[in-house]
């Protein structure tokens, strides 16, 4: 798993894992919680309990930031990226290390970690202007079908909040109409494809297709 300012950036597992149900999205925001922010403090070895993939065991977690060594651009280390890595070998911890220095030679040989550091340092977010749309106010996109690790770990993608939904007030209230239309598309009573709605300030449209 790698991750930058507790949001995930990628995550891989062995297909053995992967057959065996793989790792939930719940799981993994576990994770980014617990170490997400770990690569600021050196190297971290820790037992770690994953309740939905297994309840009653627990892996060991390795997490330590990529490039920690590389001179970035404002004289810090590191690329901004922490690398988590889960064993199930008590003394995996010298080789969760060398797989993390394996994999920091390979991206730096391919220019990689220079543009990881530069993504971190420039952030993640856009505006809803990308979308080219005029009028539009805001977004929400979840794929409901795609590659089988897609589906293991559900992703959604929408541009930062920008005006009129700067004050707290004004986000809960668009949290609101996206939990209302959610409640509406889902109903278990009558499901919709297709839901078209005016409400007091916005129109919207939810499109399951």
């Amino acid at each position: 798993v790698a991750a930058a300012d507790g949001r995930l950036v990628t995550a891989a597992r062995q297909k053995a894992l992967t057959d065996g149900g793989g790792v939930s999205a719940s799981d993994l925001h576990l994770l980014l919680n617990l170490l997400g922010g770990a690569g600021g403090v050196g190297e971290v070895w820790t037992p770690v309990c994953l309740p939905r993939f297994n309840a009653d065991g627990y892996f060991y977690a390795y997490a330590a930031a990529l490039g920690d060594d590389d001179d970035g651009d404002n004289g810090g280390g590191g690329s901004g990226v922490t690398l988590i890595l889960l064993s199930t070998e008590r003394e995996g911890f010298y080789a969760a290390a060398g797989c993390r220095r394996r994999l920091e030679e390979a991206l730096r040989a391919q220019g990689w970690l220079k543009e990881l550091r530069a993504a971190v340092k420039g952030g993640g977010g856009y505006g809803v202007n990308r979308a080219g749309a005029p009028e539009l106010r805001h977004f929400l996109y979840k794929p409901l079908e795609g590659p089988e690790e897609m589906q293991q770990v559900p992703q959604f993608t929408s541009p930062e909040l920008e005006e009129p939904y700067g004050s707290e007030e004004e986000r809960q209230r668009l949290f609101d109409l996206y939990h209302y239309l959610h409640s509406r598309v889902h109903s278990p009573r009558r499901p919709l494809r297709l839901l078209y709605h005016v409400a007091e300030k916005e129109t919207l449209l939810a499109w399951v297709s």
